[in-house]
């Protein structure tokens, strides 16, 4: 248990600021961009026009303003080209905040005063912070979140899967009501049709998967693919019918997990 705050290091701050800012990623992300507040953080996704989730990120309150987006290192500079693209003639400034870092605590004696992940509160608390001023922790932190059962930027990627796929309804990443983004439509028929067929699920393995990437079942049809592991702790992307069935990756036995945040998709 972290007892004391943590740094993700694998994390970036960018910034959006100016009189139009709430407006501007209003129109471009998943959801309500007015609900982010002090202590109030927001998940959301940028998507292609298809609904395929291109970034996905955290939404903090900055000084003056500011919106402080929490995203994957690795895809700080595309967001940051990506909305520029968007910006136009509108009244925003962009910036990559090194000077900022994305902090984490699982341990109660942290939560009461710190804002809960806007995912699920089980994963524990998450907040913006100055760089510097707590240890590095990511692996420690993806260890809590595979045994919470969350599925994370790696599990997502870019352009590969549908927003509702990578579970954003049921994380609280995606409004149905805040009006059009990038990519709504396809995103809003799915929800309405209740066609999310596949989902990214955790799991546990059982014995040595190998170089695996396939999840089959017991007559050695794909049915899932492997995204992201962590010893025994694992997230795959599956197609829900076959989670009660005898699966394997490799060699290992998959055993699908049902946490609380997942059980309305079965």
């Amino acid at each position: 248990m972290a007892m004391t705050p943590i740094s993700l290091e694998n994390r970036a701050v960018l910034a959006v600021d100016g009189p139009d800012a709430v407006a501007f990623l209003q129109g471009l992300i998943t959801h309500d961009v007015g609900l982010v507040a002090p202590g109030r953080a927001v998940f959301a996704g940028l998507l292609s026009p298809q609904g395929k989730a291109l970034f996905d990120f955290h939404l903090h309150a900055g000084d003056d303003g500011a919106i402080l987006i929490d995203v994957a290192a690795e895809k700080a500079e595309a967001l940051l080209k990506r909305l520029n693209m968007y910006k136009l003639r509108k009244a925003v400034t962009l910036a990559r905040r090194d000077d900022l870092a994305v902090l984490a605590s699982w341990s109660a004696d942290i939560l009461g005063g710190a804002p809960a992940d806007a995912r699920t509160a089980a994963l524990g608390a998450r907040w913006i912070g100055p760089a510097g001023s707590a240890p590095a922790g990511a692996e420690a932190y993806d260890a809590h979140r595979l045994g919470v059962g969350v599925p994370d930027s790696l599990d997502i990627g870019s352009d590969e899967l549908l927003w509702l796929e990578t579970g954003a309804d049921l994380l609280d990443g995606v409004s149905f009501t805040k009006g059009c983004y990038v990519g709504q439509e396809n995103t809003a028929r799915m929800h309405h049709r209740d066609k999310v067929r596949r989902r990214l699920v955790p799991v546990t393995l059982a014995g040595d998967p190998g170089d695996a990437v396939e999840v089959k079942d017991a007559a050695g049809r794909a049915c899932g693919k492997l995204r992201s592991r962590l010893g025994e702790q694992a997230i795959v992307h599956l197609r829900l019918e076959e989670a009660g069935k005898p699966l394997f990756l490799g060699d290992a036995v998959v055993t699908v997990q049902r946490p609380a945040w997942l059980e309305t998709a079965w």
